[in-house]
């Protein structure tokens, strides 16, 4: 029931960011994702099945996860300029792997 649950949670995510994406407040697409659905999952799992400091650990770790989300960020607006819309994303979700990597390298 909680997979189905879950499964409806991302449906209704990428619904709203193809309906917002349509309309004239098309930035809003971009704040969308960035709600803490699955931060919230997490933290709900780790706190109740893992001690206070573990979940501490956890929500420190996810600020740092916003430096590979920005490494994406910039990457992308740069390169949405230089090539197809496509290439650009994935080459941008490239170096989002490489600083994620980085990051579990030296804080995990």
């Amino acid at each position: 029931m909680s997979l189905l649950l879950k499964a409806l949670l991302g449906a209704a995510v990428v619904i709203a960011i193809a309906v917002l994406s349509r309309s004239k407040y098309f930035l809003i697409a971009g704040l969308v994702p960035l709600f803490p659905s699955f931060a919230l999952i997490s933290h709900y799992i780790v706190g109740s099945e893992r001690s206070r400091e573990d979940l501490q650990a956890t929500i420190a770790f996810g600020l740092w996860a916003l430096l590979p989300y920005a490494v994406y960020l910039i990457t992308a607006y740069f390169l949405v300029d230089k090539m197809a819309l496509m290439p650009a994303l994935i080459l941008s979700a490239v170096f989002w792997c490489f600083a994620a990597g980085i990051l579990v390298y030296y804080r995990a």
